[in-house]
């Protein structure tokens, strides 16, 4: 079948990943396909442009059959497996759901491509959940001691990637992607959660913020820097696996204050601290060390802490704005 443009089919396409992908494949002149359980465009899909060029197939991970019939129909030159329970916390109470949908639909994926000796490139969305604790900045010969339900399911998804691209000589890598936010994040992250309550407490609508504690470090990311990242490896010569991080830790406490100061707030006076759901796997310290992708991709993250938190606030107050007003 002769097409004009290369075609890409994202599992998980409604997600923040699936979102700026999305954006990014269309601008880059792509064909582009995604899967979902409704077989319709969420709500973040509906914020970008060009949905019009996006085909949402209606199709569940685990169906082995669904999944082959679909990649034998589409033919695509990329395929993007970012579906799955996205939630670390969540994993704890849906373990089985968690590992269901990272492990047996990505493997769908990968016997799919070869029993149909479909020569697609494949790239699976990894964490640094898979490294537990960690001293020092991971690079991707870390070990993996996972310490979640979540991280043990990105674990076993890259340890099948590995499996496969050294038996049936498949174009598939994982990119093991440490925090990366923005705009489109679901408020079941923490992330999202400080950004909208600071702004309700600075428009009087709320008067705290409650967190289990601010201590822990993340290295946090801007995700449409991430998914550029997510494209360049598909590109290279051969498949190999990258850590994506900025290379840099904040504290959730410098996290929290950044956000109260945009608002000259003092968050002294609104933070309050209740550790009663605190878990013991909760990791204390998760840094990455990008360094191989900038050395074989050239690719570097642009939006770093602080400025992150500033940039996630002004679109949360754009996209108040353009909100309509309730009744």
């Amino acid at each position: 079948m002769m097409r004009d443009s290369r075609c890409a089919l994202i599992f998980g396409i409604n997600g923040q990943d699936g979102t700026y992908l999305a954006r990014l494949l269309i601008g880059k002149n792509y064909d582009v396909h995604g899967t979902s359980r409704t077989g319709s465009p969420g709500q973040n899909l509906c914020r970008i442009n060009g949905t019009d060029r996006i085909t949402v197939h209606r199709i569940e991970v685990t169906d082995s059959v669904s999944v082959q019939n679909l990649i034998g129909t589409l033919r695509p030159d990329e395929i993007y497996y970012l579906a799955g329970q996205s939630s670390v916390s969540v994993s704890f109470s849906q373990p089985a759901e968690t590992f269901k949908s990272h492990v047996i639909g990505l493997l769908n994926v990968l016997e799919a491509l070869r029993v149909l000796k479909h020569e697609a490139r494949l790239f699976n969305a990894s964490s640094s959940e898979i490294f537990g604790e960690i001293s020092e900045p991971a690079t991707e010969e870390n070990k993996h001691v996972p310490c979640t339900p979540y991280g043990v399911a990105k674990s076993a998804s890259m340890a099948l990637v590995q499996t496969y691209r050294q038996i049936y000589g498949l174009f598939a890598c994982s990119g093991i992607m440490f925090n990366h936010e923005s705009p489109l994040r679901s408020e079941n992250f923490v992330s999202r959660r400080i950004i909208q309550t600071v702004i309700d407490i600075s428009k009087g609508r709320k008067k705290e913020l409650v967190l289990i504690e601010t201590s822990m470090i993340r290295d946090w990311g801007w995700a449409p820097d991430f998914v550029e990242c997510i494209w360049m490896m598909l590109q290279q010569d051969r498949p190999e696996d990258y850590v994506i991080a900025t290379g840099k830790g904040s504290s959730l406490a410098a996290f929290v204050e950044r956000a109260f100061q945009y608002f000259n707030l003092d968050p002294n006076e609104f933070l309050t601290i209740n550790r009663e759901r605190a878990r013991s796997a909760d990791i204390a310290v998760s840094v990455g060390n990008p360094a191989k992708a900038a050395r074989q991709l050239g690719w570097k993250a642009t939006l770093v802490m602080p400025q992150l938190v500033d940039t996630l606030i002004e679109a949360e107050l754009r996209d108040e704005c353009d909100r309509p007003p309730s009744h």
